[in-house]
């Protein structure tokens, strides 16, 4: 029997896979900060209807990925020195404090998969593999989150886990063997149940990797996009 094909699938299930490629190939960096994202040839390639795509791309804005031009249509965001500052100076509270409810309030289990979580982080620095450095090292930060079990501070965080991942894949160059060494003390506070101890090498770890990243923002970032000048934009037409 011939299949319904793609326009058969609910209009959500559509916006939900152009959703689901398009993040991942921004965050593994397929796609480039500031790259346009041309409307037509993503609704050809991805198999879906404009509606549904640009339903995504609103989804994919709302996280901090992609930017809506007005006239120009949808660029990958540019990720400035000034948006890796504001991600940094949200992360070194938040993830902070996760740490040391994570101390807290971690089980054997949750301990377990943070641990196998590191050992995947090791074998990759070992095997000089940046995608799987970057992947593993965003998951121990989101294992930390998930074992702090405070279902506030998770939906505070969730917003900034793909812009969080998107920097490690953008920053891969950095000490991979001095992160996962912070790694590792981060883990074995958690696992002594040191809450204030937890909570500083967590600050320290984040802050380690401000200037850095704000640094390799410059070399990526487009200067001829103004986000600020674009929301401002917007907001008029509204």
């Amino acid at each position: 029997m011939k299949s319904a094909g793609p326009s058969a699938e609910p209009r959500g299930s559509l916006r939900q896979r152009a959703y689901d490629v398009l993040r991942r190939r921004i965050v593994e960096g397929e796609l480039q900060p500031g790259e346009r994202l041309v409307e037509r040839d993503l609704a050809a390639e991805l198999e879906v209807s404009r509606i549904p795509l640009r339903e995504a791309l609103r989804l994919l804005e709302a996280d901090g990925l992609v930017l809506l031009v007005p006239h120009r249509g949808a660029l990958v965001a540019p990720f400035t020195p000034a948006d890796v500052r504001d991600l940094f100076d949200v992360r070194e509270s938040l993830e902070s404090l996760a740490a040391r409810l994570a101390a807290a309030r971690a089980g054997a289990p949750g301990l377990a998969r943070l641990a196998a979580r590191l050992d995947s982080a090791r074998v990759a620095t070992g095997a000089g593999d940046r995608d799987a450095i970057a992947a593993a090292n965003a998951g121990f930060h989101t294992d930390i989150v998930e074992l702090a079990d405070n279902p506030l501070l998770t939906g505070m965080m969730r917003p900034l886990e793909a812009r969080t991942h998107w920097l490690f894949r953008l920053t891969a160059q950095r000490d991979p063997a001095r992160q996962c060494t912070e790694h590792e003390r981060l883990y074995e506070a958690i696992a002594a149940g040191d809450t204030d101890r937890a909570a500083a090498l967590a600050h320290e770890h984040v802050t380690a990797g401000r200037d850095v990243s704000v640094a390799l923002a410059a070399r990526w970032t487009r200067p001829e996009i103004d986000p600020e000048a674009v929301a401002a934009r917007r907001r008029r037409r509204r």
